[in-house]
């Protein structure tokens, strides 16, 4: 398995990329080649610096002397920056030369970068970001989670097709139960899009729709894919990850403000890794964006050395697993019509 590493993106890097980099190399045994793609002087220093040898003949610098920032405008700075790390790192999934690409950089750029350079699957107009949630029966996944704010319902039909394939091929979930996000669980519930939305997929084949679904569902209810335009689900990703963090920082002031408190805290401490383990976006790594002829793994603009480790297996399971052959099987199956981008 060939990686290609965006070493410049993210708000840590590109410390974080190469201690990922150390990581995913003692790990993961099927990496057979690991590129780190960003400006050479640069890396090779952090890579001195960390004691990564770049003998290892698992891994080599592809210099890039341009980084796309994570404020910049994404599809405007991939045009203009042709030489940054997440173009040149695209361009090796492209030419054959990586079979993924993993960056935790400019989410806008990253997403742009792939459709201009990658293009869409057959059947699919417009990609999608899957993001995990943690909840009760396992996990579950928003599809869009940010890449296509302005969707159609057409597009939501793609998604649920993508986001099952995935949910059954990397995740092994037989029947991946899909949902749509609403304002309430009644079928007539929703905008004119939403309901649009839920009357083509009502029609679609090959997917186990089971109608609307509302918030507090991520966590209650066993679902394995819940879908949304990626305005709606970018901030709902993001006040799920605020709310997390607040409940830990209150949790953390209400135990150390008591001693009693605090023993046992102690004693629960079993507990209190488990569950962090379990809702921090490390242990996840990356979300795929769906829909590319390639296989993107777009990381958390605060991964740690952690995160990018497990962004870099997702990338790889992806690809073990042949989740765009999947993709393009099950569209074919339903002759999704794709829709015009005028």
């Amino acid at each position: 398995m060939k990686v290609a590493l965006d070493a410049m993106g993210g708000d840590l890097a590109p410390a974080v990329n190469i201690g990922g980099a150390i990581d995913a190399l003692r790990y993961y045994p099927k990496l057979q080649h690991l590129y780190l793609v960003g400006d050479e002087h640069i890396l090779t220093a952090e890579c001195a610096k960390q004691g990564l040898d770049l003998r290892d003949p698992r891994v080599s610098i592809v210099h890039a002397p341009e980084v796309i920032g994570m404020a910049e405008p994404g599809a405007k700075t991939v045009r203009r920056k042709k030489h940054s790390s997440i173009s040149i790192a695209m361009e090796m999934v492209r030419d054959g030369k990586a079979e993924a690409f993993v960056s935790a950089g400019n989410t806008g750029a990253a997403v742009a970068a792939a459709t201009l350079k990658l293009r869409t699957l057959p059947g699919v107009d417009r990609a999608g970001i899957a993001t995990a949630i943690p909840n009760e029966f396992g996990l579950c996944h928003i599809l869009d989670a940010g890449a296509n704010p302005e969707a159609k319902p057409e597009h939501l039909v793609a998604y649920a097709v993508m986001g099952t394939a995935f949910s059954r091929n990397v995740l092994g979930v037989k029947n991946p139960k899909v949902g749509l996000m609403s304002n309430g669980e009644e079928d007539e519930k929703g905008t004119t899009f939403t309901k649009e939305t839920f009357r083509l997929l009502k029609q679609t084949p090959g997917i186990h729709f089971v109608g609307n679904v509302e918030g507090r569902d991520l966590f209650e209810t066993e679902l394995d894919v819940v879908l949304c335009d990626g305005f709606v689900g970018n901030i709902m990703l993001k006040t799920v990850e605020a709310t997390a963090k607040a409940v830990s920082k209150w949790l953390k002031t209400e135990i150390k403000g008591n001693p009693l408190r605090l023993a046992g805290a102690v004693l629960a401490n079993g507990a209190f890794k488990a569950l962090k383990e379990k809702s921090s976006y490390e242990t996840y790594g990356g979300s795929p964006l769906l829909g590319v002829n390639g296989v993107v793994i777009i990381a958390h603009g605060s991964s740690t050395a952690l995160a990018v480790r497990n962004a870099i297996r997702v990338g790889m399971e992806t690809v073990e697993n042949q989740v765009n052959s999947r993709i393009q099987e099950a569209l074919a199956s339903i002759s999704l019509a794709p829709v015009s981008l005028e």
